[in-house]
Protein backbone atom coordinates (compact mmCIF):
# COMPACT_ATOMS: atom_id res chain seq x y z
CA UNK A 1 0.00 0.00 0.00
CA UNK A 2 3.14 2.52 0.81
CA UNK A 3 4.51 2.84 -2.86
CA UNK A 4 0.75 3.46 -4.47
CA UNK A 5 0.01 5.79 -2.28
CA UNK A 6 3.15 7.83 -2.58
CA UNK A 7 2.94 7.86 -6.19
CA UNK A 8 -0.92 8.68 -6.08
CA UNK A 9 0.40 11.63 -3.80
CA UNK A 10 3.00 12.91 -6.39
CA UNK A 11 0.44 12.45 -9.25
CA UNK A 12 -2.33 14.55 -7.42
CA UNK A 13 0.47 17.07 -6.43
CA UNK A 14 1.45 17.54 -10.40
CA UNK A 15 -1.86 17.60 -11.47
CA UNK A 16 -2.75 20.45 -9.33
CA UNK A 17 0.04 22.55 -9.52
CA UNK A 18 1.38 22.09 -13.23
CA UNK A 19 -1.82 22.10 -13.96
CA UNK A 20 -1.55 19.10 -16.28
CA UNK A 21 -5.36 17.43 -16.18
CA UNK A 22 -6.38 14.01 -17.31
CA UNK A 23 -7.21 15.43 -21.08
CA UNK A 24 -4.37 16.90 -21.69
CA UNK A 25 -1.36 14.84 -20.15
CA UNK A 26 -0.26 11.83 -18.27
CA UNK A 27 1.55 11.53 -14.66
CA UNK A 28 2.87 7.64 -15.33
CA UNK A 29 5.07 5.68 -13.37
CA UNK A 30 6.59 3.85 -16.06
CA UNK A 31 9.95 2.13 -17.12
CA UNK A 32 11.17 4.32 -19.73
CA UNK A 33 12.39 1.98 -21.94
CA UNK A 34 12.91 2.56 -25.73
CA UNK A 35 10.18 0.24 -26.48
CA UNK A 36 7.77 2.31 -23.56
CA UNK A 37 8.79 5.43 -25.19
CA UNK A 38 8.26 4.29 -28.68
CA UNK A 39 3.85 4.46 -27.55
CA UNK A 40 4.16 7.67 -25.93
CA UNK A 41 1.90 10.27 -28.25
CA UNK A 42 1.02 13.16 -25.65
CA UNK A 43 2.38 14.85 -22.81
CA UNK A 44 3.66 12.63 -20.35
CA UNK A 45 5.52 13.14 -16.92
CA UNK A 46 7.25 9.81 -16.09
CA UNK A 47 8.18 9.18 -12.22
CA UNK A 48 9.92 5.87 -12.62
CA UNK A 49 10.51 3.91 -8.99
CA UNK A 50 14.05 2.26 -9.40
CA UNK A 51 14.94 2.02 -5.83
CA UNK A 52 13.29 1.47 -2.37
CA UNK A 53 15.71 1.40 0.98
CA UNK A 54 15.71 2.50 4.37
CA UNK A 55 16.41 5.63 4.77
CA UNK A 56 18.80 7.66 7.25
CA UNK A 57 16.68 9.38 9.33
CA UNK A 58 15.54 7.89 12.67
CA UNK A 59 12.41 6.08 13.26
CA UNK A 60 9.47 7.78 13.70
CA UNK A 61 7.94 7.48 17.07
CA UNK A 62 3.74 8.38 17.20
CA UNK A 63 2.46 9.57 20.28
CA UNK A 64 -0.14 7.49 21.52
CA UNK A 65 -3.95 8.38 20.40
CA UNK A 66 -7.42 8.32 22.12
CA UNK A 67 -10.56 6.55 20.86
CA UNK A 68 -14.44 8.02 20.85
CA UNK A 69 -14.83 5.23 23.33
CA UNK A 70 -12.15 6.71 25.27
CA UNK A 71 -9.22 3.89 24.26
CA UNK A 72 -5.64 4.26 24.13
CA UNK A 73 -3.24 3.03 21.39
CA UNK A 74 -0.18 2.97 20.86
CA UNK A 75 2.44 1.69 18.31
CA UNK A 76 4.87 -0.48 19.88
CA UNK A 77 8.00 -0.05 18.04
CA UNK A 78 8.65 3.22 16.19
CA UNK A 79 8.17 3.39 12.13
CA UNK A 80 10.63 2.80 9.87
CA UNK A 81 11.75 5.67 7.59
CA UNK A 82 11.70 4.35 3.56
CA UNK A 83 13.76 6.55 0.94
CA UNK A 84 11.79 5.70 -2.54
CA UNK A 85 14.37 6.69 -5.83
CA UNK A 86 12.23 7.95 -8.49
CA UNK A 87 13.78 9.18 -12.03
CA UNK A 88 11.68 11.65 -13.54
CA UNK A 89 11.62 12.97 -16.97
CA UNK A 90 9.09 14.34 -19.62
CA UNK A 91 7.87 13.51 -23.11
CA UNK A 92 6.59 16.03 -25.27
CA UNK A 93 6.21 16.45 -29.06
CA UNK A 94 9.78 18.53 -29.04
CA UNK A 95 12.84 18.52 -27.68
CA UNK A 96 11.95 22.22 -26.52
CA UNK A 97 8.45 20.93 -25.13
CA UNK A 98 9.95 18.53 -23.22
CA UNK A 99 12.53 20.85 -22.03
CA UNK A 100 9.60 23.27 -20.79
CA UNK A 101 7.24 19.93 -19.09
CA UNK A 102 10.50 18.99 -17.40
CA UNK A 103 11.27 22.53 -15.93
CA UNK A 104 8.29 23.28 -14.69
CA UNK A 105 7.71 19.56 -13.19
CA UNK A 106 11.24 20.50 -10.96
CA UNK A 107 10.43 23.94 -9.84
CA UNK A 108 6.73 22.24 -8.51
CA UNK A 109 8.58 19.64 -6.58
CA UNK A 110 11.58 21.96 -5.59
CA UNK A 111 8.49 24.44 -4.22
CA UNK A 112 7.62 21.95 -1.84
CA UNK A 113 9.53 20.54 0.51
CA UNK A 114 6.46 17.92 1.43
CA UNK A 115 3.15 16.55 -0.30
CA UNK A 116 0.48 19.24 0.96
CA UNK A 117 -1.87 17.54 3.46
CA UNK A 118 -4.88 18.02 0.50
CA UNK A 119 -3.27 15.86 -1.91
CA UNK A 120 -1.66 13.26 0.17
CA UNK A 121 -4.29 10.06 0.15
CA UNK A 122 -5.75 8.91 3.41
CA UNK A 123 -3.88 5.76 3.35
CA UNK A 124 -0.19 7.40 4.40
CA UNK A 125 -0.36 8.35 7.81
CA UNK A 126 3.31 10.15 7.40
CA UNK A 127 4.18 13.77 5.71
CA UNK A 128 6.10 12.86 2.47
CA UNK A 129 8.82 14.44 2.18
CA UNK A 130 10.39 15.83 -0.89
CA UNK A 131 14.15 16.21 -2.00
CA UNK A 132 15.86 16.61 -5.39
CA UNK A 133 19.28 14.41 -5.31
CA UNK A 134 22.43 15.55 -6.87
CA UNK A 135 23.57 13.61 -10.16
CA UNK A 136 26.51 12.17 -8.17
CA UNK A 137 24.25 10.31 -5.80
CA UNK A 138 22.10 8.79 -8.07
CA UNK A 139 23.66 9.21 -11.74
CA UNK A 140 20.38 9.27 -13.85
CA UNK A 141 22.79 8.96 -17.21
CA UNK A 142 23.70 5.05 -15.84
CA UNK A 143 19.92 4.67 -15.22
CA UNK A 144 18.93 5.51 -18.78
CA UNK A 145 21.74 3.46 -20.23
CA UNK A 146 20.89 0.49 -18.40
CA UNK A 147 17.07 0.94 -19.38
CA UNK A 148 18.74 0.59 -23.14
CA UNK A 149 17.24 4.22 -24.39
CA UNK A 150 19.09 7.05 -24.84
CA UNK A 151 20.48 9.75 -22.39
CA UNK A 152 17.70 12.35 -22.22
CA UNK A 153 17.01 15.12 -19.51
CA UNK A 154 16.08 14.08 -15.92
CA UNK A 155 16.20 14.47 -12.57
CA UNK A 156 15.75 12.27 -9.53
CA UNK A 157 13.44 12.82 -7.03
CA UNK A 158 14.26 11.37 -3.54
CA UNK A 159 10.73 10.87 -1.44
CA UNK A 160 11.40 9.71 2.52
CA UNK A 161 7.96 8.52 4.16
CA UNK A 162 7.41 6.57 7.34
CA UNK A 163 6.59 2.93 6.55
CA UNK A 164 3.47 1.61 8.66
CA UNK A 165 5.68 -1.01 9.91
CA UNK A 166 3.81 -1.95 13.09
CA UNK A 167 0.18 -1.90 14.04
CA UNK A 168 -1.69 0.05 16.59
CA UNK A 169 -2.36 -2.25 19.86
CA UNK A 170 -4.65 -0.92 22.69
CA UNK A 171 -2.85 0.15 25.55
CA UNK A 172 -3.21 -1.07 28.87
CA UNK A 173 -5.59 0.97 31.21
CA UNK A 174 -4.42 4.22 32.90
CA UNK A 175 -3.84 3.32 36.78
CA UNK A 176 -6.38 5.83 38.37
CA UNK A 177 -5.03 4.94 42.19
CA UNK A 178 -4.30 2.36 44.50
CA UNK A 179 -5.97 0.80 47.40
CA UNK A 180 -3.70 -0.95 49.95
CA UNK A 181 -4.55 -2.73 52.79
CA UNK A 182 -2.42 -2.59 55.81
CA UNK A 183 -2.93 -5.72 58.16
CA UNK A 184 -2.73 -4.61 61.64
CA UNK A 185 0.33 -5.84 63.81
CA UNK A 186 0.00 -6.55 66.92
CA UNK A 187 2.54 -4.28 69.47
CA UNK A 188 5.58 -5.66 70.49
CA UNK A 189 5.55 -7.28 74.35
CA UNK A 190 1.36 -7.94 74.32
CA UNK A 191 2.39 -11.43 74.27
CA UNK A 192 -0.04 -12.23 71.04
CA UNK A 193 3.01 -14.56 69.70
CA UNK A 194 2.47 -18.52 69.33
CA UNK A 195 -1.22 -17.97 69.19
Amino acid sequence: MLVPAVEDALERLLRATLPLSAEQGDVVFEAPTSTWAASVNRLTVDLFLYDVARSGQPPRVDAPTRGADGTVARRRFPLPMVELSFLVSAWAGSTRDQHQLLGDVLTRLLAHPTVPPQHAPAALQSTVQLVVATDERNRPRDLWTTLGGPVRASFTLLVTVAADAHPWVEAPSAVEGVDAQVARLAPAGTGTAGR
